[in-house]
């Protein structure tokens, strides 16, 4: 099925919303709508994606985009496609990396800058679905629920948990998930979202102003989105359903392969050339033109 906007969940597209130079504003408006009045964004800059730690045995933290304020708070924002393991604990670890880069030699006196880790999550990372929450805000309280420390913050977002309508979004916060959640699927820009932010956005996501190159890595990045969301779903409910290492890796085999032939077919009927389709997707001419 041909779309008109790309889909916010690649790792193309989020960091063309949100990780350039030229949708700052669309990131800022975005973390606003997270943050307490306190610590709002006037401006920003983004930093260097990739930190190592101390030694090249050290592992090293990729983020999607890292970025800092004019003030010095500084922000990692995630975009999860499938689950993971230990995705809490891998959250903790990467907010450790802000933390040590604020270190100054000498006389230092430990005092640190806001730091905020936010995750939009396509998926449930809750197992059990009546602890279930589509937004949670996580911070250190003590034992009485008071917030004890108001530098480190953690949002979370469980995408698949949002389901309001166009007729139900209430604040600008709806608006801007209602527009991260369904931006592949609009034909056109809702009344809703009529406002010159998402103007911009619709503007930055229309697939027919990306140039050949850009769309060519799009597509790319559109079929590692598929592959990944179908081979880790797959093994996952498979391994947890059965509990057997035999029934992941079959689940992971099978769903690598059936995803393949799903991105084909959906970038021939969109009309993608031949040899991208085959460069992307590793199938054999023969197989494409039979689906």
């Amino acid at each position: 099925m041909d779309t008109k906007y790309f889909n916010p969940y690649t790792d193309f597209g989020f960091k063309k919303l949100f990780g350039e130079e030229g949708s700052k504003d669309l990131l800022v408006d975005f973390l606003n709508q997270l943050l307490p009045p306190h610590h709002q964004i006037a401006s920003l800059q983004f930093k260097n994606p990739e930190n190592l730690n101390d030694t090249a045995k050290e592992r090293t933290a990729i983020f999607d985009i890292y970025c800092q304020t004019e003030t010095g708070s500084k922000f990692i924002v995630e975009m999860q496609k499938a689950k993971v393991n230990f995705f809490k604990d891998r959250s903790l670890f990467y907010s450790t990396f802000p933390i040590r880069e604020q270190a100054e030699k000498g006389g230092w006196d430990f005092k640190l800058l806001p730091i905020y880790f936010i995750a939009i999550l396509d998926f449930h990372y809750d197992e059990q679905e009546e602890m279930r929450k589509f937004r949670r805000d996580v911070s250190l309280k003590d034992q009485d629920g008071e917030l004890f420390y108001d530098k480190l913050h953690f949002k979370f977002l469980q995408m698949p948990l949002f389901n309001k309508q166009a007729d139900e979004l209430e604040t600008h916060f709806d608006k801007w998930v209602y527009f991260l959640k369904n931006l592949e699927t609009f034909d056109h820009i809702p009344s809703i979202l009529n406002e010159p932010i998402f103007n911009k956005g619709f503007e930055i996501a229309e697939i027919s102003h990306l140039k050949p190159e850009q769309y060519e890595n799009y597509h790319k990045s559109l079929l590692e989105y598929w592959e990944v969301k179908n081979v880790k779903d797959t093994a996952f409910n498979e391994g947890k359903a059965e509990g057997k290492i035999e029934g992941k890796a079959e689940g992971k085999i099978e769903g690598k392969i059936e995803g393949k032939f799903e991105v084909a077919k959906a970038l021939k009927q969109q009309g993608v050339a031949m040899d991208i389709i085959i460069a992307t997707t590793g199938l054999a001419l023969e197989e494409i033109e039979g689906l």
